[in-house]
């Protein structure tokens, strides 16, 4: 059984792949059935029909051979076939008595014409051809106009156009469903993509923070160390020895973020949270070693959200790395968090040299709820809060096109958040970040982060 019907199945793809010669198999075999048809006679109404109790003429087995033949083309020419077979059976019924079964292929023409149109053309083309035939075989016949073979006809002729219809409304269900499908897996696609560049961002955004800071941290130490090596080696080797942490820092935190880039299965997958406030204490170390003082007020760390946590930490460790880069000498820095409401406030504030350049009418900005920046001369697209300030806050060129701002304001945005940066009065820059605690994101909580923050990578 399970050949046969493999069989069966094969043969049914190869029909489907070759139209026309399933389009010939059918003609012959409604030619052989038409030619069966027309030697038997119909029953006098006390017996069933007799096979063999007449003969077709030469004209009518004429006529059943064209018809049959016009099938060969109903999927190309369907209208033309209908009329061709509608016009021989027309012609069958007023001059051949008995009449051949040459309706045979007015049937199938009939059929393909409703299965392949739509449905007002399928009402107008099948009433027409079911009336005509019906009313010449009433007309012309010599059985009595309400014999059995006339209704036959009306019978044979209606159920085709139904049955054309059905099959034309079942396919189009069929492909209506099939284009939802792939429509959404289209929008599965898609949505796998938009989370995947997402995710890519974040991860861009952290390794940005990771490398800033902590190069920042080595390229400032490694410049002392060479400036007192000769005078004061103590000093150097204090300096080189905050050099080494903060690279192995820098490796570490590397090696955790790349490896979210992993794949499944590989070894050594991070499963140790992300830095938060908790640890808000060791990165200011780092920044006071580097000879930057920085005054802290934290007023609420415990309890935020594992992305609110992480965010404040970035925008605080990105600030404070833009402080030390941009800000010249003898600069101080001050850094709150507060806690306001259902929103937490992140302030990093410095006095630098943000009055010398300073251009009227640029400040802080934000106002439109997306947290952006006021232009500055000679600003750099796409640069950091104090790098896109460049000459116009401290008078001096950035060193290079960072994305310090656009990663915080990404950071802050994503959340629900807005961000502010700009110069201060009086001298200096501020950057302000007021982030929401319950956050708006689509990122999915780390492991490990639930019920607390600040444990250190």
């Amino acid at each position: 059984m399970t050949t046969l019907s493999s069989g069966f199945a094969r043969a049914r793809r190869w029909l489907r792949g070759h139209p026309l010669a399933f389009d010939a198999a059918l003609a012959f075999g409604t030619l052989a059935a038409m030619i069966c048809g027309s030697f038997t006679a119909p029953g006098d109404g006390h017996g069933p029909p007799a096979f063999g109790a007449r003969t077709p003429e030469l004209f009518s087995v004429l006529l059943m051979t064209l018809s049959a033949a016009a099938l060969v083309l109903r999927r190309r020419r369907p209208m033309q076939v209908l009329a061709v077979t509608g016009a021989l059976s027309v012609v069958e019924y007023v001059l051949m008595e008995p009449p051949a079964p040459v309706v045979m292929g007015t049937v199938i023409a009939l059929y393909t014409v409703a299965s392949r149109t739509d449905r007002p053309t399928t009402w107008r083309v099948g009433l027409l051809t079911t009336v005509a035939v019906t009313a010449t075989a009433m007309l012309f016949g010599s059985t009595p106009w309400y014999s059995q073979e006339n209704f036959a006809v009306f019978a044979w002729t209606g159920l085709a156009g139904a049955a054309g219809d059905a099959v034309r409304s079942r396919r189009a269900f069929v492909d209506a469903i099939r284009e939802r499908a792939e429509r959404a897996e289209r929008t599965r696609e898609e949505e796998a993509r938009r989370r995947v560049a997402e995710e890519r961002l974040r991860i861009a955004r952290d390794l940005h923070d990771v490398v800033a800071h902590h190069i920042a941290l080595v390229n400032v130490q490694a410049g002392v160390a060479a400036h007192v090596m000769d005078k004061r080696p103590d000093q150097a080797k204090e300096a080189l020895a905050h050099v080494r942490d903060a690279s192995r820092s820098a490796l570490s935190e590397l090696r955790v973020t790349v490896g979210l880039l992993r794949q499944q299965g590989d070894p050594e997958a991070p499963t140790e949270p992300a830095p938060g406030l908790a640890v808000l204490g060791e990165l200011v170390d780092t920044f006071r070693n580097a000879g930057l003082p920085v005054e802290v007020a934290c007023a609420d760390r415990d309890r935020l959200p594992a992305a609110v946590d992480l965010a404040a930490y970035r925008v605080i460790q990105e600030a404070l790395t833009n402080v030390r880069k941009h800000a010249g000498a003898a600069v101080r820095a001050e850094v709150s968090v507060v806690r306001v409401g259902a929103t937490v406030e992140v302030t990093v504030l410095d006095n630098g040299r943000g009055s010398a350049g300073r251009r009227p009418g640029t400040g802080p900005v934000g106002g439109d709820g997306t947290g952006g920046i006021a232009p500055r001369p000679r600003a750099a697209p796409g640069g950091d809060a104090h790098a896109g300030a460049g000459a116009g806050v401290y008078g001096e060129e950035p060193e290079s096109g960072g994305h310090g701002l656009v990663g915080m304001r990404e950071r802050v945005t994503a959340l629900g958040g807005a961000l502010t940066a700009g110069p201060r009065y009086g001298g200096g820059f501020r950057v302000h970040a007021i982030l929401p605690v319950e956050a708006r994101t689509g990122e999915p909580e780390r492991p490990g982060t639930a019920g607390g923050t600040g444990i250190r990578r």
